[in-house]
């Protein structure tokens, strides 16, 4: 069966196995139980390669801008991060036009460093004029190690506090960047939507707008300094995070920060990440475009 019918299939398959599967992506079960509870699933006549193709990445599907692309330039550069684990390395790629004051955004990965999807959405905010910017939490213990089960065990035992510390040194960075315009975004997704939160409310003079997908917020004794506009994306089946929403909507208007929240009807969370069957076509798409309109008008 190929890739993209199995990829088709897999839509059908029970919404439980999604919730294993994000249970499962973010320690709250280990693999031997995930994997335990999807063969229930293959005993009532489900097949184990569909449930895989649904729930596993396949990063050879998820590239819509090539790293040689004639319209970027893309190179990797090395960031000093005191407070955090010393250094810090990411991903910088530009447009291939212009010498420079492109505005900013910084790209924050999943809890499972820079895999290929989250290079392949700087390459296509460069691809869309931007000048982006993607770290990789991973870069003290070696970098992203080339499958996601890896690089979760990684950074899971990295300090939380140091990692955050990298991030705003990254953005730090980023916003002072020769070839920026001064002022950053930032877009995340799932731990880097909560990094995005986090960015928003530790400084608040750093982000001149902030994109979390499926984040959760900043700690509650940080919000209030909180003033970049966010726009905040949502898969409606996410409910680990959409429950977090409700009491981070209402600091946000106590503090009278400008945001504006969608929710994706029928979204998984990452409903974003094209290299997965939870990836929403549609919802992607649409949340993309409403991403760089308010980049653009933000950071113009």
């Amino acid at each position: 069966m190929s890739d993209t019918s199995e990829r088709n299939q897999a839509v059908q398959i029970p919404q439980e196995a999604f919730d294993w599967y994000d249970a499962y992506a973010h320690g709250g079960m280990d693999r031997r139980t995930f994997m335990r509870k999807l063969g229930t699933l293959v005993a009532v006549g489900y097949s184990m390669s569909v449930l895989t193709s649904a729930l596993l990445p396949n990063y050879a599907l998820a590239e819509q801008v090539s790293f040689n692309d004639e319209d970027i330039i893309a190179r990797y550069e090395v960031f000093d991060s005191p407070a955090g684990y010393g250094k810090g390395k990411g991903y910088l790629v530009k447009p291939a036009t212009g010498a420079g004051r492109y505005p900013a955004v910084l790209v924050i990965h999943e809890n499972r460093g820079l895999n290929p999807y989250v290079k392949d959405v700087a390459r296509r905010l460069a691809k869309a004029g931007f000048l982006a910017f993607a770290p990789d939490a991973l870069f003290p213990v070696g970098g992203y190690p080339g499958n996601d089960d890896e690089g979760r065990a990684l950074q899971r035992e990295l300090d939380k506090s140091k990692v955050q510390n990298d991030f705003v040194a990254a953005a730090k960075h980023l916003k002072s960047h020769a070839l920026g315009n001064g002022k950053l975004g930032a877009v995340g997704f799932c731990f880097g939507g909560y990094m995005v939160n986090y960015l928003a409310a530790v400084d608040s003079d750093l982000l001149a707008a902030g994109v979390p997908f499926y984040g959760t917020p900043a700690p509650k004794a940080l919000r209030n300094n909180i003033k970049a506009p966010l726009l905040v994306q949502l898969g409606e089946l996410d409910e680990r995070v959409n429950k977090t929403w409700p009491e981070y909507e209402q600091d946000l208007q106590a503090n009278h920060v400008e945001y504006h929240m969608f929710m994706y009807q029928g979204a998984h969370h990452g409903f974003h990440n094209d290299s997965t069957s939870r990836f929403d076509k549609a919802s992607a798409e649409l949340a993309w475009q409403r991403t760089l309109a308010f980049f653009t008008k933000k950071l113009a």
